[in-house]
């Protein structure tokens, strides 16, 4: 059982006199930053703060920490080193790797994109069919928002270069099943870009087992810092043009990132590591390597959440005056829970402020997702959403403030 007490430990939010007595569910929108990262960060602009990669010390030690995320980030998601990239948002890789894919594909050659999606994984994409490419969309059930495999097969065939889809949505919360999906697309012979920003801060994946070509998350959602991180595997990498500067080409993980790194950013992602190192420490699931260590921490992570997701799960399907947004069962999803009910989900938010309680309303970026399950869009949803560091109690100051507003 994970120690959610020893997790809590691990993040100073919780020992901020400002947020006593708040219960944090909007982090969907982005988590707290765990004190590992912020020890690093705070490190790298008091010795660091110069330009990295230089002889003199200062620059050597910058360097050293820049090289080291990515380093320990490639180890935990299964890849190799030079595979990880940094970019200023998640959003920001996206529209870079849909430049490189336009320049890479013929005209009528195809994508196909969902209507699950956030629009950062599906708005760049759809950009290119006035470049002359075919944008096929694979839609998600009305009444579930479920994305059926079988309708992607029925969209593949030899002139499909790209499956663009979500590990989880931000509003569905489905977990779709990666692996699966990408041998589809891999057997029609098209690549698979995977959004999971959704879907890491509940445990980092092991993209290598998964099989993704592009698997795209961001940090600030997984307690770090503000940088979108990107895995790229090494052959597709090579096969598309390159994106940064021309003497930058023969770098991987330079060829995708056309502006500079923000150096204390990259460098402080290591924390988020150490700190899935140092839940494992403290649990005794130390695994053998990098990869094997992370997917000890994410089932530890997901167990923990299920079991409080699923009476918030009760609660919004036995009310009557809300619809539950995707699947109701907590081991099919994570928790990030949209509900579309009579009131605006703003305002809706709005109150549960009133009761300590941090959410938020309106379309979180998931326009097409909740236009295709008929939802109101001049209400939108309240969505709440948690990670492993919610306990038992946050769950319960929730649950009566949802039955006092609703």
């Amino acid at each position: 059982m994970l120690d959610v007490e020893f997790v809590r430990g691990q993040f100073p939010a919780f020992q901020e006199p400002s947020l006593a007595g708040q219960a944090f569910f909007e982090n969907a929108g982005g988590s707290y930053a765990c004190r590992q990262v912020i020890d690093r960060l705070t490190r790298f602009y008091r010795q660091r703060k110069v330009q990295p990669y230089a002889p003199y010390r200062a620059s050597a030690l910058a360097g050293a920490e820049m090289d080291e995320s990515r380093a320990r980030l490639a180890a935990m998601l299964g890849v190799e080193t030079d595979e990880v990239s940094f970019g200023p948002s998640t959003t920001q890789n996206t529209y870079v790797l849909a430049q490189a894919f336009r320049q890479w594909m013929d005209p009528g050659d195809v994508i196909i994109v969902t209507d699950q999606d956030h629009e950062a994984n599906s708005g760049p994409w759809r950009r290119l069919a006035g470049e002359g490419i075919e944008l096929r969309e694979w839609k998600i059930d009305p009444e579930t928002g479920h994305l059926n495999p079988d309708d992607l097969a029925n969209l593949l065939d030899d002139r499909v270069r790209l499956v663009c889809f979500p590990h989880c949505s931000n509003v569905v919360g489905e977990i779709n099943p990666v692996a699966h999906i990408a041998a589809l697309a891999h057997a029609a012979g098209a690549f698979v870009c995977v959004d999971g920003v959704s879907y890491a801060p509940h445990g980092l994946p092991d993209v290598g087992a998964l099989g993704a070509d592009i698997y795209l998350f961001s940090a600030y959602k997984t307690y770090g810092p503000h940088q979108g991180i990107m895995t790229i595997r090494r052959n597709l990498g090579r096969l598309l043009p390159n994106q940064g500067h021309f003497f930058n080409a023969d770098v991987l993980y330079q060829r995708f990132t056309p502006a500079g790194p923000d150096h204390a950013q990259v460098a402080a992602c290591a924390g988020m590591v150490d700190y899935v190192e140092a839940v494992a420490a403290h649990h005794g699931v130390l695994g053998e390597t990098p990869a094997a260590t992370g997917a000890a921490v994410h089932d530890l992570m997901r167990e923990h959440e299920a079991t409080l997701l699923q009476p918030v799960l009760d609660f919004a399907k036995a009310r009557n005056s809300v619809r539950l947004i995707g699947p109701d069962d907590a081991a099919r999803r994570a928790p990030t829970v949209a509900i579309a009910a009579n009131a605006p989900g703003e305002a809706l938010a709005a109150q549960l402020a009133d009761h300590g309680v941090m959410a938020g309303g309106g379309d979180f970026y998931a326009v097409r997702a909740l236009q295709a399950q008929g939802v109101d869009m001049m209400k939108g949803v309240l969505r709440l959403s948690f990670v492993h560091y919610t306990n038992r109690a946050e769950i319960d100051q929730l649950l009566e403030a949802l039955d006092a507003v609703l």
